[in-house]
């Protein structure tokens, strides 16, 4: 076995552990890239970085000179490359824009495996524990943090009973939203109407509390509310 195997090996398996750590925290909550993706990112990107830590292993015999490669430029390559993972977890609906979280895990796990590639590991484990830090804790904190809620919203009525706009501005704002972009849509049937909007509101409960109005409203034909988020 070669003398370095050992060491090689445990490169790769904390690339494997810290990035896996990093990826239970997303699939707990549910995201596409998960577990096994950040195991993957991590482990790939510290197996890479190896190609450069052990360039002599390349072609055994030849002078290091002839083979040497600058370690930076393979940094630069690795997290080039996982631009385009991160842009595919990223995805829009409606006005919203979700997975940037996912995508910004998705590029410091690569930056740990890189450190972890090379044999950093202090500096490594410290970034593996800062960021589920981040991905936690400061979860919690944004939670109760006061902050607005926003929310995509449209509401359909028939034609010849659209509720008017200002009756609606004061519908919602009664229940403690505020209107935003808001757009008119008639129907290619011309048989409804529909207003589309953003709203916002300081506190979440307002949006099932006017999903409930709404749903009692006779004139009502269909509504969405789609709350925004990470």
């Amino acid at each position: 076995m070669d003398a370095d195997f050992p060491q090689i090996a445990t490169h790769l398996l904390s690339a494997l552990m810290a990035g896996g750590i990093i990826g239970l925290e997303r699939s707990f909550h549910g995201r596409p890239a998960g577990f096994r993706t950040h195991a993957l990112v991590c482990m790939a990107s510290s197996l890479l970085m190896l190609v450069t830590v052990y360039q002599g292993k390349w072609l055994p015999g030849i002078p290091l000179e002839a083979v040497r490669t600058d370690p930076t430029r393979m940094a630069q390559g690795i997290m080039t490359g996982i631009g385009f993972l991160g842009a595919g977890v990223i995805f829009k609906e409606g006005l919203s824009v979700r997975g940037l979280t996912t995508a910004a895990s998705i590029w410091i796990t690569a930056a740990i495996g890189i450190l972890m590639g090379v044999g950093f590991y202090m500096p490594a484990l410290l970034a593996t524990a800062l960021t589920l830090a981040t991905l936690s804790i400061f979860r919690w904190i944004e939670a109760r943090m006061p902050s607005h809620f926003y929310a995509q919203h449209y509401v359909r009525f028939s034609r010849d009973s659209v509720m008017p706009e200002a009756e609606l501005d004061s519908f919602l704002a009664n229940h403690g939203f505020a209107v935003t972009n808001k757009s008119h849509r008639l129907s290619d049937d011309g048989l409804s109407f529909e207003y589309r909007m953003v709203i916002r509101t300081n506190n979440p409960k307002n949006l099932s509390e006017l999903a409930v109005a709404l749903r009692e409203l006779k004139n009502v034909r269909a509504f969405r509310i789609s709350p925004t988020g990470d």
